[in-house]
């Protein structure tokens, strides 16, 4: 088929190539020259395991081209999916803006039928306004569908490629059989696609999103819970995910969640149920319990210290809001960093792939280390906060002897405690006994 995909950040790039290595042909639209010239010569600008070879494959084969001419992507094209960025407003509202300029412009350009998908995460009652937008600028018809994305970060191409699911939202029967016949090769397996109405796939998307932020919000209330009892988080854990109705997947206890999906949806769940008149009381409720959550971190850190950071030197392991990616929007690392700053801490930060994002954020307040091993030297702590694979056995001895004193606070519960304290360390984490309980 013949594929318009305009916006070429994190979404629509790894949509565009994994339908080009499907063999269709795929046009990537994006207003930013510098970007464009960019993917031309192979370089992406974001961080995602297996995308660059695939960009790379498909666009030596002619498959996937990249232009800022919307116009010869629309009039080239029989589907045009909008993959542009749905930013948060000040009052939490996703802002359409990019999304309705898009579908204005798609309206001037068109010479005939389209079908025009919203892959962009948007809420509910977004294909009206899109359909109203390009109703204003051409006489031609055209269907708009939802088609939101589920897409992890550091595993969007094997998500694409083998979905769990796939929500196709339209009421129009012809435009669902196109829409099965172009994602069919992705569904050899048995995996389901669901056709269903625009407005309820418009809500599948925030609502899945809403529910997995709760059950780890709700698991870090357990694990604090546990800190005050003396249980056993990791127990609990697990006596809990074996219960076929509840599964053991976001149960994992931690410094809470962040990155451009959850905080940013549930605040667009939120705004549109209290638009509604039906208020998502318990959604509220997790994003107060995600905000708490890196204060108790904090606070875990501050009190070993007796309440003061001021010129103690701490490393910290993981920037990204997730291992196999370098996106640190809403990351932890941000929180926890600028407080330890503000507190007078010297920080010395280490990650595999968010160094550059980070420093751009913090510039030379911190030092930015060669690795691992390096942002332990000289350091009276080291935090944990993301748990990339190269962290999960490292040599704790050399760590103990390059450290001033050997303190661990493990924010993923990642570690050991009997090995860790038996090395010598000073061990924190969360929910399990030992740790300090405030």
């Amino acid at each position: 088929m013949k594929l318009c995909i305009i916006g070429t950040g994190y979404v629509g790039l790894v949509t565009g190539s994994c339908f080009a290595d499907m063999g269709n042909d795929v046009i990537c639209v994006d207003k930013d020259k510098a970007k464009i010239d960019e993917l031309k010569k192979g370089k992406l600008g974001i961080y995602e395991p297996g995308l660059s070879d695939l960009v790379s494959r498909n666009f030596a084969r002619g498959r996937l081209t990249f232009t800022m001419d919307l116009e010869e992507g629309v009039k080239n094209s029989l589907i045009c999916f909008i993959a542009v960025g749905t930013p948060e407003n000040e009052d939490g509202s996703a802002d359409l803006k990019h999304v309705l300029d898009v579908a204005g412009a798609i309206g001037r350009v068109m010479d005939g039928y389209r079908i025009i998908v919203d892959k962009s995460t948007v809420p509910v009652g977004t294909a009206d306004l899109v359909a109203q937008a390009i109703k204003k600028e051409t006489n031609d018809e055209f269907d708009v569908v939802s088609n939101p994305e589920f897409l992890k970060e550091g595993a969007a191409v094997d998500d694409f490629m083998k979905p769990e699911r796939i929500i196709i939202g339209t009421n129009d029967v012809r435009v669902a059989e196109i829409m099965k016949e172009l994602y069919a090769p992705f569904t050899r397996t048995g995996n389901p696609m669901y056709i269903m109405d625009v407005k309820s796939a418009e809500l599948t998307k925030y609502a899945s999103n809403a529910f997995l932020a709760t059950k780890i919000s709700f698991m870090n209330e357990i694990a604090n819970l546990c800190d005050r009892l003396g249980a056993n988080v990791e127990h609990v854990r697990r006596g809990m995910g074996s219960d076929s109705r509840i599964g053991p997947k976001f149960l994992f206890p931690g410094v809470g969640f962040g990155g451009s999906c959850f905080p940013k949806d549930l605040s667009a769940i939120i705004k549109t149920s209290e638009e509604a008149g039906s208020p998502l009381k318990i959604a509220k409720s997790v994003m107060e319990v995600n905000r708490i959550q890196r204060e108790v971190f904090i606070k875990k850190i501050t009190s070993h210290f007796g309440g003061k950071v001021k010129d103690m030197t701490i490393a910290v392991w993981g920037l990204s809001f997730k291992p196999q990616t370098d996106d640190i929007r809403e990351a932890p690392s941000i929180t926890i960093a600028e407080r330890l700053l503000d507190g007078g801490a010297k920080l010395r930060v280490f990650d595999p792939a968010a160094m550059t994002t980070f420093k751009a954020h913090f510039g030379k307040k911190v030092y930015f280390a060669k690795d691992a091993y390096d942002a332990v030297d000289g350091a009276d702590a080291m935090v944990l906060v993301t748990e990339w694979n190269e962290f999960r056995n490292p040599d704790f001895p050399r760590i103990q002897q390059l450290m001033k004193n050997p303190v661990i606070f493990d924010g993923r519960n990642q570690y050991n405690r009997d090995e860790i304290e038996r090395i010598g360390f000073t061990y924190y984490c969360i929910g399990r006994p030992g740790d300090v309980r405030e």
